[in-house]
């Protein structure tokens, strides 16, 4: 499947150079391991789309409710704290 969606210019950037290798997104939408994700830049200041694309082959999909990660921490933790993703080579 091919799931297009809107993309800031510094994340677009990070995404198309390399050096992001994953999105965090709200769960608003289905999405599966194998699937075509098109990355299209969006200016949020001239709320149009700039034309640049970048399409990535998802490769993992984690999902997760507030309430399922009160198994690895505190809601209070988490609202006060955020989180984080962390991403390797």
């Amino acid at each position: 499947m091919i799931i297009k969606k809107k993309i800031w210019p510094e994340y677009f950037e990070a995404v198309s150079s390399g050096k992001k290798k994953f999105e965090l997104r709200l769960n608003d939408f289905d999405v599966s391991e194998a699937d075509t994700l098109v990355l299209e830049e969006w200016d949020p200041q001239t709320k149009e789309y700039t034309g640049r694309v970048v399409e990535k082959k998802v490769s993992y999909v984690g999902k997760w409710k507030i309430e399922d990660l009160a198994e690895f921490w505190p809601i209070k933790e988490i609202k006060e704290k955020g989180l984080q993703i962390i991403s390797w080579e």
